[in-house]
């Protein structure tokens, strides 16, 4: 997926527990963010590029996706 249609949404300061929540709320307040990505940030990603997170979040939820749909990961797939 182009890094430009990848909705990518960043949370800074939450627990584990409140990130949960916003997902949930996000999503369900959202129907167009149903397929968004969700990122936590972390120490070592505070000081990569945005466009750098957004592409590894992105290729980490499309693995995800497809392991949820019970596909097998496809080397290079994007």
């Amino acid at each position: 997926m182009d890094m430009d249609q990848q909705k990518t949404i960043v949370l800074h300061g939450f627990t584990n527990e409140e990130a949960v929540a916003i997902m949930r709320a996000v999503k369900a307040a959202l129907p167009s963010a149903k397929d968004a990505a969700f990122a936590m940030s972390t120490p070592t990603n505070l000081g990569w590029k945005l466009a750098d997170l957004i592409e590894h979040v992105g290729e980490e939820h499309r693995q995800m996706t497809r392991m949820a749909r019970g596909e097998k990961g496809r080397e290079g797939a994007c």
